[in-house]
Parts: structure tokens; C-alpha cells; sequence
């Protein structure tokens, strides 16, 4: 399929409405995609002509489900480059799968042990691990970032050591759009001997990593940010890693024999799979990467980049505005401040003219604690937004200007 972007538009059913009288602008793709309509069909479909519980039925729609969302799940496996589909786990969504990870290592760390975490983390990517550090007495450390968003790579080289065992990064900053040196960070953490966790949820709808060539232990990521349903998502995990682990919670599904006086666990990827799953939203998953590999991901990224730059070079010009994350290495998303004015005032009024774009901390508020500011203002594109969105957003921050300034 050729990159037409109105074709493309129109495969999105939302962009067609109005807010408060305006044709929608969708700039909060960082929080959320806009979902097509092969992945709204997939939905419906479902619960229209084979809604049944999988995997323990023997009637005809039960063995249906079953097999689509097996296939969603192999789907996944080859977009994403997983080596075995048991290494394809299904959470409902990136947060799930980091408390997967971090609950099992709790019995695996002792008192002393050493984990590292970056500066510019979502806080789904700090807490889970602190709560590990309370849990065991694991020493938490911070990789520092640059006034432009990027991280030290030589402050975390020097970090690590023989008592690092635990490595978490993520692949691109929600806050920023930073793309991290994930390659290199995870290259010398195993060097130490230290397994790497990479949280993919701003990376996967603007690039394709290939888990195999990447070597991370676990990767994990939401469907709802690339082009899905929310409430599913991605964890792979290495399958020494899931021999290792104990399971999350216990329950149907991730069982192999229960007796009262004991029970042994299923194999992966269903020991982190108990109870009945998303299964509208599992089969949903694989349609979203199906739609995503009609347009190429060398296009889309391609195309991103072409619009990151024109909405970057024109909201510049914007006397008093401050662009946060200007990094060589970046995905479409531009958090900036104008002088004098606080985020969500801006927001607020850009919303009026039908223009969706996030204020705050953005979950990462040692990014803001860092810049010495309440938060930001936050445009995050995807391919189906236009330059000609862009010159409506720089339009009304000029007019939030004219009227807070």
C-alpha cells in the first residue's frame, strides 16, 4: 500500500468528527492512537460471530477464539522478531508486564544487589522497581540525562558493576521523544552479567525493533499506543528468564496439575497468563500489526520524521517558546512551554479549537523536577497527522499567546 495520506485518514473513523465546532486535531498520539477500522471490524466481529472462552473448550466457537487469538499471538511473534511464541506473553498492558518482571525478581535479589533505572522513565518504569528496592533491599541507581534529553552513557557505564543484576530503559522517552541507545545499554549491561528490560510503549508505533537482533531480556509494550485496543499489550521474555520466574498471580489457565497438597505450573507463556484473558483485544493486537505492516514502517518513519521537523522548524518561530528533548535521535513528539504561561492554560484553549494535545508531567516528573518546571505542553504525531494540523496547532498557541501573555 502506498503512503497516501488520505487514504490513510480515512481508514481512522474518528478524524472525521468535530470538537467544539472544529475539525479534530488529534495531537495526543503519545497517550493514545486513534484505532482503523479493520481493528474497530476485528472487535465487533468477534463478539458478533464467536465469542467463547479459549483454550479449554471442544465446542466449534471456543476452538474459533481460540485459534484467532493463537494467531494474533504468532502475529506478534514474527512482527516483533521473537524467536519462540511461549516467549509471546500477553499482559494488558506495559505496566502489567514490568510488575510481572519485577514480582518475580523478588526472591532473586538480596540485600546489597544493585538495579538501574534512567532519568527520563515513565513512572511505570520507577516504581515497580522502588517497590522491589523495599522488598529486598536492592539498591536503586539513576543513569543522569543532558540539558538536551538525552542520557550520560559514560555516568552509566560507570554505574555498572559486578552487583548490578537489573537494567531498565526505555526505548524512546514519552516525555521527550528521545530515542535511546538501547543497542549499546543493553550491550554492556550483559557484559556485567546484568539482565536489560526495554519498555517499548512510545516505541512501537514509530519504529520496529527486532527482539532477536536487540538481545534485551524483556520488552514490553500496550497495544492501545499502536494502533489497538487498550487494556492488551506485549511482554516478551527470554525463555530462561520464564523458567526462572515465579508466577504473577495464580488462578486458572496458568496451571499444568492442582491437588490440594500441591500444584505445578504450566509452561510459557500461559504461567503468566492466569485467568480468562482480553480475548477480543488479543485478536484485536494482531489486527492492529497487520494494518501497521500493509503501510511499511520504513515510510511511516520516514514520514514522522518529515513532520516532526516542519512542526518543530514552525513552532519555533513563536517568540518565547521553549522546545524540552532537542536530541539528534528522536521520534515525532515536541513537549514545549511558552514563557510566562502555564501548560494546562495552553491546553485548555487549544482544545477549544478542536485541538487534542496533553499538559502535565507527562508520568515522568523527574524529567520536570529536572528542567525546574510544572510540566509541559506535549504535541505527539503520528502518520495520519498533516502539516497542515500542524499550521492549525502553531496557529492557536499563537492565539493562547495573545490572550495569556
Amino acid at each position: 500500500m502506498a503512503f497516501d495520506i488520505q487514504k490513510i485518514r480515512a481508514d481512522f473513523p474518528i478524524l472525521s468528527r468535530k470538537v467544539n465546532g472544529y475539525p479534530l486535531v488529534y495531537l495526543d498520539n503519545a497517550a493514545t492512537s486513534q484505532k482503523p477500522q479493520a481493528v474497530i471490524d476485528s472487535i465487533v466481529y468477534y463478539y458478533s460471530n464467536y465469542n467463547a472462552n479459549i483454550h479449554r473448550g471442544v465446542h466449534s466457537l471456543s476452538q474459533e477464539a481460540t485459534d484467532a487469538y493463537e494467531m494474533a499471538r504468532k502475529t506478534i511473534q514474527e512482527h516483533f522478531g521473537i524467536k519462540n511464541a511461549h516467549e509471546t506473553i500477553f499482559t494488558s498492558g506495559t505496566t502489567h508486564g514490568i510488575n510481572i518482571v519485577a514480582s518475580g525478581f523478588t526472591n532473586l535479589l538480596k540485600k546489597g544487589d544493585e538495579i538501574i533505572v534512567s532519568a527520563m522513565e515513565h513512572h511505570s518504569n520507577i516504581v515497580p522497581w522502588q517497590m522491589l528496592c523495599e522488598r529486598s533491599g536492592t539498591i536503586l541507581k539513576v543513569i543522569p540525562m543532558n540539558e538536551n534529553g538525552t542520557l550520560q552513557f559514560s555516568a552509566y557505564e560507570k554505574l555498572l558493576s559486578e552487583k548490578t543484576k537489573l537494567v531498565f530503559v526505555n526505548h524512546v522517552s514519552n516525555a521527550l521523544g528521545t530515542i535511546n541507545p538501547i543497542e549499546e545499554i543493553i550491550a554492556k549491561a550483559h557484559e556485567k552479567g546484568a539482565a536489560v528490560l526495554i519498555d517499548g510503549a512510545q516505541a512501537c508505533s514509530h519504529l520496529k525493533p527486532d527482539l532477536q537482533k536487540l538481545d534485551a531480556d524483556f520488552y514490553v509494550t500496550s497495544a492501545h499506543k499502536m494502533y489497538g485496543p487498550t487494556g492488551i499489550g506485549l511482554l516478551f521474555m527470554k525463555e530462561k528468564w520464564g523458567n526462572i520466574l515465579p508466577p504473577y498471580q495464580g488462578g486458572g489457565e496458568m496451571i499444568k496439575e492442582v491437588t490440594f497438597e500441591k500444584t505445578t505450573y504450566a509452561c510459557l507463556p500461559h504461567k503468566f497468563e492466569a485467568g480468562t484473558p482480553n480475548i477480543a483485544g488479543g485478536i484485536a493486537f494482531g489486527a492492529a500489526i497487520d494494518y501497521l505492516n500493509t503501510i511499511n514502517f520504513n515510510e511511516i518513519e520516514t514520514y514522522e520524521t518529515e513532520l516532526l521537523a516542519y512542526a518543530t522548524q514552525s513552532l519555533l518561530e513563536i517568540d518565547g517558546l521553549k522546545i524540552y528533548g532537542t536530541g539528534p535521535s528522536k521520534t515525532s513528539v515536541i513537549s514545549f512551554n511558552l514563557e510566562g504561561i502555564h501548560p494546562y492554560d495552553i491546553g485548555t484553549i487549544v482544545d477549544k479549537l478542536g485541538i487534542a494535545v496533553r499538559t502535565g508531567h507527562h508520568c515522568a516528573q523527574p524529567i520536570m523536577e529536572y528542567y525546574k518546571i510544572p510540566g509541559t505542553v506535549r504535541a505527539s504525531f503520528s502518520f495520519y497527522n498533516t502539516k497542515e494540523e500542524v499550521d492549525l496547532l502553531v496557529k492557536a498557541v499563537k492565539k493562547a499567546q495573545l490572550m495569556l501573555g
